[in-house]
């Protein structure tokens, strides 16, 4: 049992802690990815992913510390740290700081398995998207947090995560896996109607000269999912590609960063020719 939060190093054998730590990550995702719909509560799960970032990072300290004081030659058995319990933190403001790593470790580890779980069947295509948008939206929460101290290439660096499928995800496509056709309840009319409106929001917002990160990726982010819903579009539809590449483009950027001014005029000017190609679309499937 991990306790829910790892304040001081029991184990000096950095290795053997590691590969435990490791593999109980991998424990969790063979279940995850095996247990479908019947796995564990996604929430539980990423509490269990946090508490293993602390004794990763708990093991990170102890190693910092042996070498520090000279002890990296000498055996586990004369380590006069052996005895002792080393705080992983000190204060409030660094145990908040292990908080915020802990909880983008989850959300990376979590969308991870979520992604081999989806490409196994193994979750229902409404699941997987509910679940994704989630994740996706607490990612950005939470890489914020830390973007100060370090990237989250950095930070998966650090922490040794071989995570394509969330990095492919979370910062390179930024929306979940697009699924032809969405929901089944909603009706072809109606998610053309949330795609008109999306249009008009994201083209109103670039007008009234908001450009900040964190007020047009979320707007870019809806009309992307309304238009991957959109049934019988060719794979390589325009509105699509223009509306993806500006969303990676943000993805790239941090919440606070600002888009300049010719950024601005450019997506605007993609967003009405992509949304002069929609309506063409519609009329040529109406006249059909």
């Amino acid at each position: 049992t991990i306790d829910n939060r790892q304040s001081t190093i029991d184990n000096p054998h950095s290795q053997l802690s590691t590969l435990v730590a490791r593999s109980r990550t991998e424990a969790i995702a063979i279940a995850i990815a095996t247990a479908g719909e019947k796995t564990v509560a996604l929430p539980f799960y990423k509490t269990i992913l946090q508490n293993i970032l602390f004794l990763l990072a708990a093991d990170a300290k102890r190693v910092a510390m042996v070498e520090r004081s000279g002890l990296g030659e000498k055996s586990s058995s004369e380590m006069s740290l052996d005895d002792q319990e080393i705080p992983l933190y000190e204060n409030s403001k660094e145990r908040q700081h292990y908080d915020e790593m802990a909880n983008l470790y989850s959300i990376i580890l979590a969308t991870e398995h979520l992604e081999r779980a989806y490409a196994r069947d193994a979750v229902d295509p409404k699941t997987y998207t509910e679940q994704c948008k989630k994740l996706i939206s607490q990612f950005g929460v939470a890489e914020h947090s830390i973007r100060d101290q370090m990237s989250t290439e950095t930070f998966m660096s650090l922490y040794q995560m071989d995570c394509p499928r969330a990095v492919e995800r979370l910062l390179v496509q930024g929306v979940p896996q697009p699924i032809k056709g969405g929901d089944k309840g909603t009706s072809h009319a109606a998610t053309v109607a949330e795609t008109v409106q999306y249009f008009i929001t994201i083209m109103d917002a670039v007008r009234l000269e908001q450009r900040f990160v964190d007020e047009l990726q979320p707007l870019l982010s809806d009309l992307m999912d309304s238009l991957t819903r959109l049934p019988e579009t060719p794979n390589d539809f325009e509105p699509n590609r223009k509306v993806q590449s500006w969303l990676q483009k943000l993805n790239s950027m941090r919440a606070v960063d600002e888009i300049e001014e010719e950024d601005a005029r450019q997506l605007l000017h993609d967003l009405d020719s992509a949304y002069t190609e929609f309506t063409r679309f519609l009329k040529t499937q109406f006249n059909s």
